[in-house]
């Protein structure tokens, strides 16, 4: 294995808990510095039950973003314990014309990874000269793009998916300064791994789900 790629820790965080990170964390975290989120600025964030989406709120705010999250009607209070700003029920017609209106403006940056049809609605919610970013499609992947939107709003559109190593060493310093915490939603041995997979499935959970390893 390169050496880029290894980094010692030194965290009182479990095993279970630091296995949250690298993979739904370091997505988050590769999304918003491509974006260049910065304090003050305003942020919308689709899905943000999930483990990216978890992980973006926090990584937002502590960028001292104004985050808005929307989810999961049931989930709502579990994304409310994150701490944005603003948490949305995704369970209501025209939801990016909803979180505007929450949000009392249009946003700076919208980090997605539902897409579906509510993609233009998240494009005619930014800002002029507003950035979109994405890394995932769990509400399907082919959208509508009118580009009159794109080019008369000046907005930038970003896909997020290959990070340089250094996104992974800062989120290592985050973690080993307490800056953020693990959302563990439950961990299971290997030898349960169908049960883990079903869970998933039903998609109740806020955050990660990990599968430990015997030693």
């Amino acid at each position: 294995m390169p050496a880029e790629n290894v980094h010692p820790i030194d965290s009182a965080l479990s095993a279970a808990e630091l296995a949250t990170f690298p993979c739904s964390w370091s997505t988050a975290e590769h999304m918003l510095q491509r974006v260049r989120l910065a304090a003050h600025q305003s942020i919308a964030i689709p899905g943000a039950s999930g483990g990216v989406g978890s992980a973006l709120v926090q990584l937002a705010r502590r960028r001292d973003a104004r985050v808005v999250a929307i989810a999961g009607a049931t989930k709502l209070d579990q994304v409310r314990a994150l701490g944005p700003a603003v948490a949305i029920a995704r369970d209501t017609d025209d939801v990016p014309a909803k979180t505007v209106e929450a949000n009392g403006s249009l946003f700076d940056v919208v980090a997605d990874i539902v897409g579906g049809t509510d993609f233009v609605g998240w494009l005619e919610a930014l800002h002029r000269g507003g950035r979109y970013v994405t890394s995932g499609a769990i509400a399907g992947p082919m959208v509508d793009l009118d580009l009159r939107t794109l080019y008369l709003n000046d907005l930038e559109l970003y896909g997020a998916t290959v990070f340089q190593p250094r996104v992974f060493t800062d989120l290592v310093g985050y973690i080993e300064r307490g800056e953020v915490t693990p959302v563990l939603a439950g961990s299971y041995p290997l030898e349960e791994i169908h049960e883990a997979q079903e869970a998933f499935g039903r998609k109740e959970h806020i955050g990660n789900l990990v599968i430990t390893l015997k030693r």
